[in-house]
């Protein structure tokens, strides 16, 4: 880590994921233990700029757990490449943040070897290594955030008065978590921090009514297939609400919201 920048260290998350490449580790998710050491400048969160002039470390949390969770990874340096690029990615303008300019990621997994033996990894990586691909839509942008063949992390930035129009999926298994803090869906109010899994032909639709663009991100397995996002015609009333898994703590969920416009 540069001697420069300081160190927000996050320990012992804990998350299920499917990772690996034998048939038993291909069918039931297995522990995941994920350490985080963050570099960045403190120094206007010292002098009174709070949560915006730092890393909301309870948010991070639950955006890293919400990521392992609903990825697959044949390969722990799969997992730990995917995690490091969005943790360096530049922040939106919807959820402000100091800008990580590197990373340490240690994954492990403890049940992976007999005995008390320990499966781990860990990597180190700069922002100034990366580069994002940034997709224009009819809605706003998407950050293509990490992309192989079996599974995408995508960042989707509703534009202020945009919608993402009712649509449905036959081939991918897609899941979101709601970062904005006062976007609709299906056309009613969502809370940041809520994912949903989106069943295979269900209608679903998002709505920014802020004259700031609000991010949503999603996952989607297999990676996108834009043949496989088709429009459907269905009246708001009738869109179907799913209940959604909080992974904000319910202090960084309200906060989020009353740091709105």
């Amino acid at each position: 880590m540069n001697p420069g920048l300081d160190v927000i260290e996050l320990r012992g998350i804990r998350a299920d994921c499917i990772v690996g490449v034998y048939p038993e580790e291909r069918s039931e998710p297995q522990p995941l233990e994920i350490d985080l050491s963050l570099g960045l400048d403190t120094r206007g969160a010292a002098s009174g700029g709070g949560l915006e002039a730092t890393v909301d470390y309870a948010r991070l949390t639950g955006e890293v757990r919400f990521l392992v969770g609903a990825c697959r990874f044949r390969l722990l340096e799969t997992a730990a490449e995917a995690l490091a690029r969005y943790v360096l990615a530049p922040p939106t303008g919807d959820v402000p943040r100091a800008r990580v300019e590197e990373v340490t990621v240690r994954l492990a997994k403890p049940h992976a070897l007999p005995g008390d033996a320990v499966a781990s990894l860990r990597i180190h990586r700069t922002a100034a290594e990366y580069a994002y691909e940034v997709e224009k839509n009819a809605f706003g942008e998407v950050d293509v955030i990490h992309e192989t063949p079996g599974c995408g992390i995508y960042r989707l930035r509703v534009a202020p008065g945009r919608s993402i129009p009712t649509h449905v999926h036959e081939e991918m298994d897609e899941w979101e978590l709601v970062l904005g803090p006062r976007l609709l869906l299906q056309g009613r109010p969502v809370a940041p921090g809520d994912a949903f899994h989106w069943p295979k032909g269900l209608p679903h639709r998002y709505d920014n009514p802020l004259s700031i663009e609000q991010t949503i991100l999603c996952v989607d397995r297999p990676a996108f297939i834009p043949s496989d996002e088709r429009l459907v015609d269905v009246p708001l009333e009738s869109l179907r609400s799913i209940e959604p898994v909080s992974f904000y703590r319910r202090a960084a969920a309200e906060h989020a919201r009353e740091g709105s416009p």
